[in-house]
């Protein structure tokens, strides 16, 4: 067999007034993500436990059936690897943000969506400024990057900025969660403060605002961890697996576990992402992987903004433009292939950051019949003869051998 997993970050959202209590996903119009639960079967997942911390990482982890809290080691590493960078055990790596800060609290955790070529050149003049840290800054993708340290210490408390917008930043400094952790924790919540020093009047930023655009204006770093040790997919499940992604993270995931990561052009992580390509690429991956990774972004950024009118036109674009295109390639081959699709967590719109809520999933199994669900949200799955799926029964339940 083969398994697509298309996967719609952050699409799960909560009841909202303005929508007569529906949730974007009820009244979105997606008619292919309805066809594959009225084919397939539905179900919960709680891909985060409640006692583990609400990030993209361990949510993605729990989908691809690892564990978060043995195969979870700070996202900056997963991300590195995705920026091809090949880390030492003894390397402290922290993921790092430019954010927007105004009147002392964090207005953007992505700077606007700064473009690359800014954030490059500010992540480059920063890796001059603080060139006697002896540490190493990594330009991502957008405002997200990579900062390593030659050694350190992981147990130090870190925020993650789209968790916190509005929130003062003086409240959210980095603090140290052991004695040994103490100097880690100076030095980091020292970069934050002396990186505003370059930022804030740095000609980029000065003719963002000029432009009516948010200033970089502080790095932020969180997530910190050290080198993983994780089995591969094909380890695990005995399956070969490509993930196609415009995120890093995602990204540095596949890399460790062992999957190919198909470059995709104009894959962005927003609303503008190139949908098409990424279906395109993704029926391409599956004539020589078992199992293909799909990965949206723009859901999620859309429920950090609070935009719920975005939120509800990438859920219908993801449909429109990916999922059918999806479902129009395998056409001829639909005994061979089982269809998958999910988020990774819930972005809800009220609040704007990540919550550890089931989500809903629909697998559509050739070799299975339907269940008597007929649409996709979060409400109708409830119903599903799925049930509620915990820590690696997704993966175990796509991949089941019939």
């Amino acid at each position: 067999m083969k398994y697509i997993i298309i996967l719609g970050d952050g699409m799960a959202d909560y009841p909202i007034d303005e929508l007569n209590g529906k949730t974007p996903l009820m009244v979105a119009r997606k008619p292919h993500m309805d066809f594959i639960a009225g084919k397939g079967q539905t179900g919960l997942f709680q891909t985060i436990e409640p006692d583990m911390a609400t990030g993209s990482a361990v949510a993605n982890l729990s989908v691809l059936g690892y564990n978060p809290r043995t195969d979870f080691q700070g996202r900056g590493v997963l991300e590195a690897a995705s920026l091809g960078v090949l880390l030492e055990p003894h390397q402290l790596v922290l993921r790092v943000n430019l954010i927007s800060v105004l009147d002392g609290k964090i207005k953007s955790h992505s700077s606007g969506h700064i473009s690359n070529p800014e954030a490059h050149e500010l992540i480059s003049g920063l890796q001059d400024y603080f060139n006697s840290w002896n540490i190493h800054f990594v330009p991502g993708l957008g405002y997200r990057h990579v900062l390593i340290f030659p050694n350190g210490n992981t147990g130090v408390s870190c925020t993650p900025p789209h968790d916190y917008l509005e929130k003062p930043i003086d409240t959210l400094m980095v603090k140290p969660k052991t004695k040994e952790a103490e100097e880690e924790a100076k030095i980091l919540n020292r970069l934050i403060l002396e990186s505003n020093k370059f930022l804030e009047n740095h000609p980029i930023n000065q003719k963002r605002r000029k432009n009516g655009q948010l200033p970089a204006n502080y790095l932020w770093p969180w997530s910190p961890g050290k080198k993983p040790n994780m089995p591969t997919l094909k380890e695990k499940f005995n399956i070969t697996g490509a993930v196609i992604s415009a995120v890093d993270l995602i990204k540095g995931i596949g890399v460790y576990a062992g999957m190919s990561v198909i470059p995709v052009k104009g894959a962005t992580g927003l609303y503008d992402t190139n949908y098409e390509n990424k279906a395109d690429a993704a029926l391409k991956a599956l004539d020589d992987h078992d199992l293909v990774y799909v990965h949206v972004e723009a859901p999620d950024e859309a429920g950090h903004e609070k935009n719920l009118k975005l939120k509800i036109r990438c859920i219908e674009d993801l449909d429109q433009r990916l999922v059918k295109r999806v479902l129009n390639g395998i056409a001829g081959k639909e005994k061979d292939t089982v269809v998958a699709l999910l988020p990774d967590h819930a972005t809800p719109i009220i609040h704007g950051a990540h919550t550890r809520d089931p989500i809903p999933v629909a697998i559509m199994d050739p070799r299975l019949p339907p269940d008597l669900v007929h649409t996709y949200d979060e409400k109708s799955v409830e119903s599903g003869s799925l049930g509620l799926l915990r820590g690696s029964q997704f993966m175990e339940t796509l991949t089941r051998k019939i």
